[in-house]
């Protein structure tokens, strides 16, 4: 670790535990543990950011180098943004802080403040790249702007949701609807676009929607496979020597419930069979970073699987939103 930051990180893990003396008569017990846990906040939330900034720009190339300059539309709240200024000129940077803004604002129930406001960056970030940032427009055969407008929208909508945000908003009320209606995230989403799509079609004209809809085929398989989508669930097998502290963590910091049961190590030896507590928790995806953070406070060699889980019944997945 830097020693700067190192001494940064001292001084405000003394000011948590409300110490002001030297670190070296300040329990080095206590200061340890804290300054390790904000060593490993600020190197994720790093790298967080570094996901959303790249996904900006790259949504910023496929508005401004393929869609925008030809008049194409997409699906979500950036489809709406792109609809509006087709009709009233105004700038898309504007259009999409302000249609994107109540979706956030509902994120912070939905989901949880911080993630709310990541989003809220990212979205200001994205009309602040829309309207500086001077994009070379690529083509004007509308295939290939249906197509690979799509895809860099999709990536960057993808890198966003990795980096713990999103920069369109849509995706957040089809996870509200979702828990009200007896309607899954991906039925949710499909209804929005149609309603958009039929609008296109209506406002500009027919085959500007069916090129919408390429579009937004293009940009939900690319998001698709950077994040695997939004609406699924990630089953997590969690095996640590820390695995009580992990539990810990899981039901009262995370406030999420998880299963624990026993097993038995199995490496060459017999010496190595020895007893351990093995710890499985379903989340969801936007919900994962916030997991990784919290175990590599506590052991960044725990060894986890993640499955994608394709569907659940009975039991209880608690709904209440991270703090």
């Amino acid at each position: 670790m830097n020693p700067f930051i190192s001494k940064i990180l001292v001084n405000i893990a003394q000011k948590r535990i409300g110490d002001k003396k030297s670190s070296k008569t300040a329990s080095k017990t206590q200061i340890d543990p804290i300054v390790n846990s904000l060593h490993v906040e600020l190197v994720n939330g790093i790298k967080e950011y570094i996901f959303i900034a790249i996904g900006v720009f790259s949504a910023g190339f496929g508005l401004k180098g393929f869609l925008l300059p030809n008049h194409f539309i997409d699906g979500g709240a950036t489809g709406i943004s792109l609809l509006l200024q087709n009709i009233t000129n105004l700038p898309l940077g504007i259009l999409l802080v302000i249609i994107n803004l109540p979706f956030i604002l509902l994120a912070t129930k939905t989901i949880n403040k911080k993630f709310a406001l990541r989003s809220i960056i990212a979205i200001a970030f994205l009309a602040i790249v829309v309207h500086f940032v001077d994009y070379p427009v690529v083509t004007d055969d509308k295939l290939l702007i249906a197509i690979f407008g799509g895809f860099f929208l999709g990536l960057g909508i993808g890198l966003a949701i990795r980096g713990g945000s999103v920069i369109d908003g849509t995706e957040v009320l089809a996870i509200f609807l979702s828990r009200k209606l007896s309607m899954s995230i991906g039925d949710v989403l499909l209804l929005t676009n149609v309603i958009i799509f039929s609008f296109g079609a209506y406002i500009l004209s027919i085959e500007t929607a069916m090129y919408a809809i390429l579009t937004y085929l293009a940009a939900a398989k690319t998001v698709d496979f950077v994040v695997d989508g939004v609406e699924e669930y990630i089953g997590v097998t969690i095996i640590s020597d820390f695995h009580d502290d992990i539990r810990k963590v899981l039901t009262e910091k995370l406030e999420r419930a998880c299963t624990i049961y026993p097993a038995k190590g199995g490496y060459k030896n017999e010496n190595s069979h020895y007893d351990k507590s093995v710890i499985y928790i379903i989340i969801t995806r936007l919900e994962l970073p916030k997991l990784n953070t919290e175990i590599d406070k506590i052991d960044k060699k725990a060894f986890m699987i993640m499955n994608v889980v394709k569907d659940l019944r009975g039991g209880t997945i608690k709904k209440k939103p991270l703090k």
